[in-house]
């Protein structure tokens, strides 16, 4: 049996009894019912993927994984693919977002070469990223399917096997990627997976990283030839992926059904982890039950994407950045609500009156 498919064999419903005892406990603390909101709601569901209520989430990570797409070449992108291992090395370096927002909550960021267009041998030599490259960027959507059907569960075993790897030195996972052209592809496997085609491609393709009237509508047509040329089947998660997607989006499908399987929680960053995380609810919808949705990304796709998973946000702040910088910031929050669950005393343990019937 594949290691995919051992992963999603393991992948079980969140723990009812760690649930309801969570919020038996939530329901007598010292303050008005639920006055802490979503919060308490987090608390509630973090208890339930670690069929415990007291789980713990001090260890943190994210995974940002890092891919080029042939796609660039239709000149769906502002920046070109050069962009990718460059930044690549500015994360290595410490002076991206990713780095400023993981040192603020104490996270680690692992970052994985799953399929850069550019040598970065000498980094995972050095042990300064991790190298599960497939080859040296997907493939142009535009004329082809971006993988083989091989390939693309090549991509995904690499996430699960990081997860894995990780498993014994952190409890949270965040996802995060790099990869100029990548915000095409997570258009395209929104709009297969949604059945969208023709004029409403327009509401759920974005500006990327920042381009033009003239390129957005090239680019609503790139997706629109992807689609015809591939026709991809939106119900198989490996087919999609192969046909529109990318290597780090794999990867990224990956590190979710690693940690779904696990049961630890994974916090996914924007609209191209949002993307991974659409081809690891197909594959394995109970998968849901362990993503906690960090942001609304300003991409348009996005929220249409949290629709089909069934995710709200925890923040909206009109970010676009990727890298896991959503992620980031929001496992603070993640760390308060376990917080609130763990250490704010009850009506009985602070001897304090409850509020009249």
């Amino acid at each position: 049996m594949s290691l995919l498919q051992q992963t999603i064999d393991a992948i079980r419903p969140a723990d009812a009894a760690a649930r309801a005892a969570a919020k038996a406990r939530l329901d007598q603390l010292i303050m008005p019912h639920w006055a802490l909101g979503r919060l308490m709601d987090l608390a509630v569901d973090l208890a339930g993927m670690a069929g415990t209520a007291k789980p713990s989430v001090a260890r943190k990570a994210i995974i940002t994984m890092a891919g080029d797409h042939g796609v660039t070449a239709e000149g769906v992108s502002k920046y070109p693919s050069e962009v990718t291992p460059q930044m690549v090395m500015n994360f290595v370096a410490g002076g991206a977002g990713i780095n400023a927002l993981a040192r603020l909550v104490g996270a680690r960021v692992v970052v994985v070469d799953m399929g850069v267009a550019g040598d970065l041998s000498a980094l995972a030599k050095a042990g300064k990223i991790v190298s599960r490259r497939i080859a040296p960027g997907a493939a142009n959507i535009a004329r082809g399917p971006a993988m083989s059907r091989e390939d693309a569960a090549r991509s995904i075993e690499a996430g699960i096997g990081i997860v894995n790897e990780l498993a014994d030195q952190i409890d949270v996972f965040g996802t995060g990627d790099m990869g100029i052209g990548n915000t095409t592809p997570s258009s395209a496997i929104i709009a297969a997976i949604a059945g969208i085609t023709g004029d409403r491609l327009s509401e759920i393709t974005g500006r990327g990283t920042g381009i033009d009237d003239a390129q957005f509508k090239n680019k609503v047509a790139v997706i629109q030839r992807a689609l015809d040329v591939n026709k991809p089947n939106g119900k198989d998660g490996l087919d999609v992926l192969a046909k529109v997607g990318g290597f780090e989006i794999g990867g990224i499908a990956g590190v979710i059904l690693g940690a779904a399987a696990l049961r630890k929680p994974v916090v996914i960053d924007g609209f191209i982890s949002t993307a991974g995380a659409m081809i690891a609810h197909l594959l394995a919808p109970t998968s849901a039950q362990y993503m906690i949705a960090a942001h609304r990304s300003v991409e348009a796709g996005h929220r249409l994407m949290q629709k089909v998973l069934g995710k709200e946000p925890l923040l909206d702040l009109n970010m676009r950045l990727g890298e896991g910088t959503g992620a980031a910031l929001a496992m603070n929050l993640i760390e308060a609500a376990v917080r609130i669950l763990t250490e704010v005393a009850t009506f009985e343990e602070a001897s304090v009156s409850h509020a009249k019937e």
